[in-house]
C-alpha cells in the first residue's frame, strides 16, 4: 500500500491514496489551519471506524442478516501532553434491520474486534479501545 501526501500550505495537505482517492487535511486555526479539511487525528478514528463497519457489515451479510444500516459513532480521549495519543477509543455500533438476531450482531462485532480490523488491532496495541452496540428497527419514513 502506498499513498502520497502533499503540502498545500500553512498546515494544509492533501492525502492521495494509490487507489485515486484525495483527501484534504488541515489543523486546527490555533495551529496554523484554516479549517479547511479534517484533522489527521480524526482521520484515523474515520478510517478505523470504516475498517471495523466493513467487517460488521460483511459478516452480517454473510450470515444472511436483514441489515439495512450500520453507523458507527466513535469517542475517543487523548493524552494531555505531546505527544497527544488516544488512550481510549469506544466504537458504538448502531445496526439497523427487522428482525436482526442479537447474536449475530454480538458475533460480527466480536469477530471484527478480535480478529478482521486490522486498523482497530493495530490501535489496541497502544490503547483501550471498547465496542458496544444496539440494533433498531428500519423508521417508518
Amino acid at each position: 500500500m502506498q499513498v502520497t501526501v502533499k503540502w498545500i500550505d500553512g498546515v494544509s495537505f492533501v492525502g492521495e491514496s494509490a487507489s485515486g482517492h484525495a483527501v484534504v487535511l488541515d489543523g486546527a486555526p490555533e495551529n496554523g489551519g484554516r479549517n479547511i479539511g479534517m484533522r489527521p487525528m480524526e482521520m484515523l478514528l474515520i478510517g478505523m471506524g470504516a475498517c471495523t463497519s466493513f467487517d460488521v457489515v460483511t459478516i452480517l451479510k454473510k450470515a444472511r442478516q436483514p441489515i439495512v444500516d450500520c453507523v458507527a459513532k466513535i469517542t475517543a480521549e487523548r493524552a494531555d501532553s505531546i505527544p497527544k495519543v488516544f488512550t481510549k477509543i469506544h466504537v458504538h455500533f448502531v445496526v439497523t434491520g427487522e428482525g436482526l438476531n442479537d447474536a449475530q450482531v454480538e458475533r460480527a462485532v466480536k469477530l471484527s474486534a478480535e480478529k478482521y480490523c486490522s486498523a482497530s488491532i493495530m490501535l489496541q496495541k497502544a490503547c483501550d479501545i471498547s465496542h458496544d452496540y444496539i440494533i433498531q428497527a428500519p423508521s417508518l419514513e
